[in-house]
């Protein structure tokens, strides 16, 4: 079996470290695309995908690019050519979930681990858990830099601009941290595990998705005052037909396990019918956690590994999920939601639906879950 690598970034790096430390020779990397020949090593290394696409020894080919385009039309091509595709990029699977049904028409694979908790086995584990199982909802903390930096904020006593650029410096936020702290980047893995969970497709756009962006200093005082910390979680259910999925921080007690869970480390919940909830936690992002990701579904396409899949479905998000949420923003325009008053800008809500959060969006600066 022989396979091409796209892109030799951090993902890419690590990929090929990991080749090269295990000896592996079959499979062959045989093909690596970079984009400027000042790039190239050795004589893998090439600047034309066309040569990989017409390569009809390459039976897989490896996208670790990130960003859209032109990922997006590079794994399409590859799919539509007869190959596997390996991919980490969460964003582009999530906005193009058409890929899915692109490598069923031609009967290939589109494997997706790294694009979702790093080296965490978390979609190979769901898999084998629907062999016997029906998993009812999942839970997680899954992006690195936001826990980091709220475990900075929490643990360490930072205020939430020093916890950032300390992120910042050791690599765990980009320059433009805007996916991680909006809540984005958790939309798209969320997405994904809905796809693996409950063999349903999403629209991105449809979930409420509410990040720690503007995380104040009062808002670390009443989490404090409270005896809670704050998480930024992604979670989805599906009972009864009903699929409901958000991205929110949430006030967890000191005591729980997802409070437990720091730095960059993730944790992934699910529950299910017969074994109930199960957790996975680990390391969710870098360059040896992810590739060591993508090389496992690499050799899953060796060994031939049976893949759980039930036929995919597109499904719509029922958004009816209740709730009560710490609510900062504009009080008159949320005079109606409001239970207990904080101040002129906070307060507690009543049991309220995700939609009535996706109406009064623009309302709302900060939002948590808030459960006694």
């Amino acid at each position: 079996m022989k396979a091409a690598l796209l892109g030799y970034g951090t993902v890419g790096k690590g990929v090929d470290a990991i080749w090269k430390a295990e000896g592996l020779k079959d499979p062959e990397l045989t093909k690596i695309l970079v984009r400027r020949k000042e790039a190239m090593e050795d004589e893998r290394f090439t600047l034309d995908f066309d040569s990989i696409i017409s390569d009809e020894n390459i039976n897989a080919v490896i996208e670790a690019m990130g960003g859209e385009e032109p990922a997006y039309s590079y794994v399409k091509e590859s799919l539509e050519a007869g190959k596997h595709v390996i991919s980490a990029n969460k964003k582009m699977l999530a906005r193009h979930m058409d890929l899915f049904e692109t490598a069923e028409k031609h009967n290939v694979k589109l494997l997706i681990e790294a694009s979702c908790g790093g080296g965490i086995p978390w979609f190979s584990n769901m898999e084998s858990l629907r062999r016997s199982d029906h998993i009812e909802s999942f839970k997680a903390i899954m992006n690195g830099t936001s826990n980091f930096i709220l475990s900075s904020v929490f643990e360490e006593g930072r205020s939430f601009d020093d916890a950032l650029e300390q992120a910042k410096k050791l690599g765990y936020a980009e320059a433009d941290p805007s996916d991680d702290l909006c809540g984005y980047d958790v939309s798209f893995k969320t997405v994904l595990s809905i796809y693996k969970a409950f063999d349903r497709m999403i629209d991105v756009s449809e979930m409420a998705v509410f990040g720690i962006e503007h995380l104040g200093k009062e808002v670390i005082d009443f989490a404090r005052s409270k005896g809670r910390i704050i998480k930024l979680i992604g979670q989805a259910s599906l009972k009864e037909e009903k699929l409901e999925a958000c991205v929110l921080p949430a006030f967890v007690k000191d005591d729980d396990l997802f409070a437990k869970v720091s730095g960059n480390f993730n944790i992934f919940e699910c529950e299910c019918k017969h074994l109930g909830k199960l957790h996975f936690i680990g390391q969710g992002a870098g360059s040896y956690p992810t590739g060591q990701a993508i090389v496992q579904d690499l050799l899953d396409l060796r060994d031939q590994r049976s893949y759980y899949r039930r036929e995919s479905k597109k499904a719509k998000l029922n958004n009816e999920k209740q709730g009560t949420y710490y609510i900062r923003g504009n009080c008159d325009a949320l005079k109606d939601l409001i239970e207990e008053r904080i101040d002129e800008r906070r307060f507690l809500s009543k049991r309220i639906e995700l939609k009535q959060l996706i109406d009064h969006r623009k309302d709302i600066d900060f939002i948590a879950t808030y459960e006694d």
